[in-house]
């Protein structure tokens, strides 16, 4: 059975940081690019930063660029997300995510989707 768990989410103030993780298994995603999307309550879900396989030339959303940082191992079947000087605007479920190609993942093409981690930014 293929599943996406993330953990790390939480509640922080602003300025604050946070590390999401997100371990895939079930069958090997070695060649997947991963990614994480965020939704907000009464929003729709949105990119955040996705991945290739091999662990290089992410790619962020603008209002990600700077503050989040997407890592991965080559070929590694975990990813992370960390998440700095975060805002009000930040609040929002964060969701772990896999797709062929990072091209896939930026346009919600995604394969599997995790359950999805809470993040509360508070003043």
């Amino acid at each position: 059975q293929v599943q996406l768990v993330e953990s790390g989410g939480g509640s922080v103030q602003v300025g604050g940081s946070l590390r999401l993780s997100c371990v895939a298994s079930g069958r090997d995603f070695g060649r997947d690019a991963m990614g994480w999307f965020r939704q907000a309550f009464g929003e729709e879900r949105e990119f955040v930063a996705g991945i290739p396989w091999y662990g290089d030339n992410p790619d962020y959303a603008d209002f990600a660029q700077g503050r989040f940082t997407i890592s991965r191992a080559e070929g590694a079947n975990l990813v992370s997300l960390q998440l700095n000087n975060l805002t009000l605007g930040d609040t929002a479920v964060y969701y772990c995510s896999a797709a062929h190609t990072v091209a896939e993942v930026v346009r919600g093409a995604v394969r599997h989707w995790g359950q999805g981690t809470q993040v509360t930014v508070s003043s």
